[in-house]
């Protein structure tokens, strides 16, 4: 998710051109609510017809129960007192394949073959899945964004050889390790028969609507049906048939040849000087040379976490977008349905019904289940309603005379698809959280400090700031069920500090100040847990000073009360939040502690901006994987 030139730049993902009104510019202000505080504050208003019957057994969420932590700026994470914190996949610790667990070296020296065995760089998005009944058991399914390869290899990005895009390419994709609880402490299970790395190595099937389409054929798959490995993954969801689902994000930073692009590319954010350099020792990233490479990613990708020996899928029936990640609902038929954004300015929200119902029997059974369904785009209405618009090859504007040839053609440039069908540009809409107790879905849309700029879209009551670099939290229910074509819409949060002397950048959070808001989850108590990532241009700077370094935050959506519980290491992203089902401990990713403006460490700079969490004084910092619990064994954040 962390880009330091998306976050505050339009170089990088500005890349909408359509006409499609935004969110801001549908907005009737005299209708528009802005929460304070939480659902609350709703009592007559929009939402209103839709809770009915809806509160949880319990009597709703459950409210927060620990001490706030201050903002920091430390090189440390900082918890409430009573929690403990414990690091425990980095970067380069061995996955627990049997095939070979070499430690990490120090000095990064380890080669491509070693790096396929070992937990790949940046950990992003996660998801826990329990090994029998209980809580203190089970595996846990990862991905890595990105590399920084300033600090993969030895000695940085100079010169750069056809070795290091190996290693690069080992340092992605997605990792599934076992763990256990034992004394009260997690520890990984090494050798284990659940391990497992896919790499750009690792072969990919094409499920759906794509598969076999001639824009999917290359020299090396003439038949268009497997691809060699997932980059660029960020978020990610969990199934009810207890699959992975994780989306291949930023994958245009990774093309290159990219000097005289196609319309097609253009829209896809393909520039001219790739953001690493693949290309120059792996022609399949060569546009010029491969051109259909790049229409096979940007997927959502599904795996069986528990099945090492299955075959992954990237399910191109829930559309082609950079995908932040994928969350699974479930309609009172039982069928599946699959809510997505894509964390770019201006782009969409998606969601795809299945057309099947979920079978019984796990992962085997509803292996084509997600290959099949109709895939929508959110439009936003300014009453605080909304449509579901079907992007379905013939309907409307969908037709061969406007480029689409078939089904296939729609999902591959679903861009342009929900381009023609006016929906509704975004401000990044990034991960999202499902409320099981009230149906209502939330999407943190993390900022975009191009709204208002000259020649950009403009503001409103619903995005009423300029140069938004604070970010808001959306939510909506759709009408009737989860199928259901129509919504209601409205805002939870606002996010930025109060205190700032910029009336546009203010937020209406109440409880503690935050920015950026990125990644989101509900505990099993009910309460939404938001990660946040402020790029490391305005990390600790200017209006963001005051906030320290980024943070993980809870919100008890019934009072609308927003309290800060974790602080991470200097120049980190908090992303990732994961629970065991007791609710006991919370797994959560510290992603790329130490970051630069520039996105490129120098392994020869004498003084890092972190170390975390070796501070080994010859060491570099480390992406890693830690578990949080309360001393007292009790439920976190109660």
């Amino acid at each position: 998710m962390s880009r330091a030139d998306r976050h505050f730049s339009a170089s990088a993902d500005d890349h909408n051109r359509s006409a499609n009104l935004s969110i801001h510019e549908v907005s009737d202000p005299a209708r528009r609510i802005v929460l304070r505080g939480g659902l609350g504050a709703l009592a007559g208003g929009l939402f209103a017809p839709w809770l009915a019957g809806c509160a949880s057994p319990g009597g709703g969420a459950a409210a927060l129960g620990f001490t706030a932590v201050p903002p920091s700026t430390a090189d440390a994470l900082r918890l409430p007192p009573g929690y403990a914190a414990e690091v425990l996949a980095r970067w380069g610790d061995p996955v627990g394949l049997a095939a070979g667990m070499p430690s990490f070296r120090e000095d990064a020296g380890n080669s491509a073959a070693e790096q396929a065995l070992q937990f790949g760089m940046h950990h992003d998005g996660m998801q826990f899945y329990p090994l029998g009944d209980g809580s203190d058991h089970g595996l846990l399914a990862i991905n890595h964004e990105y590399t920084d390869d300033g600090l993969l290899h030895p000695d940085g990005l100079a010169p750069w050889t056809a070795d290091k895009v190996k290693k690069a390419q080992a340092a992605v994709g997605l990792s599934v390790c076992e763990l256990r609880l034992q004394g009260g402490r997690w520890q990984l299970v090494r050798p284990s028969r659940y391990a497992r790395r896919t790499t750009m190595a690792t072969p990919f099937a094409i499920g759906g609507p794509a598969a076999g389409h001639p824009l999917m054929r290359t020299a090396a798959d003439p038949q268009g049906r497997t691809v060699l490995g997932t980059m660029a993954n960020c978020a990610s969801g969990r199934t009810p048939w207890g699959t992975y689902l994780s989306g291949e994000e930023n994958f245009h930073f990774l093309f290159g040849g990219g000097d005289n692009p196609t319309a097609d590319q253009r829209r896809w954010g393909l520039v001219r000087t790739a953001w690493y350099r693949w290309a120059e020792h792996d022609e399949r990233f060569d546009v010029r040379r491969h051109p259909n490479e790049f229409h096979r990613f940007g997927w959502v990708v599904e795996l069986d976490p528990m099945d090492p020996t299955s075959t992954p899928v990237k399910r191109t029936a829930l559309g082609r977008a950079m995908h932040e990640g994928a969350w699974v609902a479930v309609t009172r038929d039982g069928r599946a349905v699959v809510y997505s954004g894509e964390d770019a300015a201006f782009e969409y929200l998606y969601k795809f019904v299945s057309r099947d119902r979920i079978r019984p029997g796990g992962a085997k059974p509803n292996a084509d289940l997600l290959d099949h369904g109709t895939l929508y785009v959110a439009r936003f209405d300014g009453d605080g309603s909304g449509r579901w618009l079907p992007l379905v090859h013939g309907q409307g504007p969908l037709t061969a005379a406007n480029g689409f040839a078939d089904q296939g053609e729609v999902v591959i440039k679903t861009r342009q698809a929900s381009d023609l069908l006016g929906a509704t540009k975004m401000d990044r809409p990034e991960w999202l959280a499902i409320d099981p107790r009230s149906g209502e879905v939330y999407c943190t849309l993390t900022n975009n400090d191009r709204r208002g700029a000259p020649g950009q879209l403009g503001v409103d009551a619903a995005n009423p700031r300029a140069n938004n670099t604070m970010g808001h939290v959306i939510r909506w229910k759709d009408d009737g069920d989860f199928d259901g074509r129509s919504l209601r819409w409205n805002h939870l949060v606002l996010a930025g500090d109060a205190q700032q002397p910029r009336p546009e950048a203010r937020g209406n959070i109440k409880g503690d100040a935050f920015a950026c808001p990125d990644g989101l989850a509900f505990d099993p108590a009910g309460r939404l847990w938001i990660c946040t990532d402020v790029g490391p241009r305005a990390l600790n700077q200017g209006e963001m000073a005051a906030l320290g370094n980024n943070q993980l935050l809870a919100c008890d959506v019934a009072s609308g009360e927003v309290r800060r519980f974790l602080t991470g290491p200097a120049g980190c992203e908090i992303t990732g939040p994961a629970f065991t089902p007791d609710g006991r401990t919370l797994f959560i990713n510290i992603q790329h502690p130490g970051e630069t403006a520039g996105e490129r460490n120098d392994p020869l700079q004498p003084r890092r901006v972190s170390n975390w969490p070796d501070f080994s004084p010859t060491g570099r910092p480390r992406s890693a994987t830690v578990a949080i619990r309360r001393r007292d064994g009790g439920v976190v954040g109660s």
